[in-house]
């Protein structure tokens, strides 16, 4: 028996394969990619996109402008124009009237909405640029396209910003935006924007721009609504251990949705040595930069430190590639919790935090081998943070 297999198999004798989220069989109906045929790495890369974008559809995209050859075209070039060719009002093309936008500020409904703060975002950052880093993509032209774009943000604060006067200051940011788009228009999307890291850069004190806008928003912003047990326990029984599934081959969702309840929610923390390779390389929220398994590990147990009774749930997962080439995986989750532990947000509040965020999994061999996190830890501040 290794070392890797051991906390598994001391536990197959009493514990349950079934998944509370039924993992072994979830998969909805929705197209995955088997390889990465189209790619930004097949494409060169966003400059060469841009400068190439190809003249020959090469993926069926009923209702799409003519101009756009694939899914990873379109979401490149629509952002490039929006955002550095400050053609704002293309947002009314390619956003539907009434989108649903999901950020650290809550539900922003509809494209006039969209095409306001954009204004203010390029106005407080007239010289921003948007580095595309990855695009994990799934679906078709008619169940509609899912796309988790991955970028990174850089422009100097010259134009005031809802933070305040400008500063000058230069500001290098991680960006992670879930997109649901069918007919040219998106109607979906969930995006996370490293706010907290945002802000630090621009110099001012975290803190306390946390409490002045928390104080600001209608204290009914942050009620939790729990009305019952969190969903990783079953009344006064133990949360499940969940086992691989008997399955041949590698299951993409079935490994998530496992790994993310024995870590998360069984606190089984022995678990990243199976699930993760050693050299592991984490990107996290208000810079954090992880190397390792054992940093790792470390990063689950402070926020579980803080916040005794999280409770972690998978919303959505989607991926392309295949077992030989490995896999791109985006997983969007949410975490509802009290604060009665000490760490990084000071002293216990005992108010409830709900927290969501969107990761990105690069798996190679069966095992994680880099992961971008990214969460709305401004307003989780927020929520702790306010008088």
């Amino acid at each position: 028996m290794t070392e890797e297999q051991t906390p598994a198999d001391e536990r197959a004798a009493k514990t349950s394969q079934n998944s509370p989220e039924d993992a072994a069989g979830a998969s909805r109906a929705l197209t995955m990619p088997t390889d990465f045929s189209i790619s930004l790495a097949a494409k060169g890369g966003t400059d060469n996109l841009l400068l190439n974008p190809g003249a020959k559809r090469i993926q069926s995209m009923r209702g799409f402008e003519d101009t756009y050859v694939d899914i990873i075209d379109y979401i490149v070039r629509i952002t490039h124009r929006i955002w550095e060719e400050k053609d704002i009002g293309y947002i009314y093309d390619t956003y539907r009237h009434n989108s649903h936008v999901y950020d650290d500020y809550g539900l922003q409904y509809g494209s006039e909405k969209i095409v306001a703060d954009t204004v203010h975002t390029i106005n407080a950052f007239p010289d921003i640029r948007l580095f595309a880093d990855e695009i994990i993509w799934a679906g078709d032209d008619v169940s509609g396209f899912h796309t988790s774009h991955r970028t990174v943000i850089s422009g100097h604060n010259t134009g005031f910003s809802r933070y305040g006067r400008p500063t000058g200051k230069k500001v290098l940011l991680w960006c992670i935006a879930n997109c649901v788009s069918l007919e040219n228009e998106i109607f979906n999307e969930w995006v996370i924007y490293d706010t907290a890291n945002l802000i630090r850069q621009l110099g001012f004190d975290l803190r306390e721009m946390a409490r002045r806008f928390g104080n600001e928003m209608d204290s009914s912003a942050f009620d939790a609504d729990r009305s019952g047990e969190a969903e990783r326990l079953a009344g006064q029984d133990r949360p499940q251990y969940l086992l691989p599934s008997n399955a041949s081959g590698f299951d993409v969702e079935e490994f998530i949705r496992r790994i993310y309840h024995n870590i998360w929610n069984r606190r089984c923390l022995a678990d990243v040595r199976l699930a993760y390779h050693p050299s592991l390389q984490f990107i996290g929220s208000t810079g954090r930069s992880i190397q390792g398994r054992g940093d790792y590990q470390s990063f689950i147990l402070s926020m579980l430190a803080m916040f005794p009774d999280l409770a972690l749930r998978v919303d959505d997962i989607y991926w392309m590639g295949n077992d030989d080439d490995g896999y791109l995986v985006s997983v969007r989750w949410n975490i509802l919790g009290t604060h009665t532990g000490n760490g990084i947000y000071g002293p216990p509040t005992g108010r409830s935090i709900s927290m969501w965020g969107i990761s990105q999994h690069q798996i190679a061999d069966g095992a994680i081998a880099a992961e971008w996190m990214l969460f709305n830890e401004f307003a989780v501040m927020q929520q702790i943070f306010r008088d």
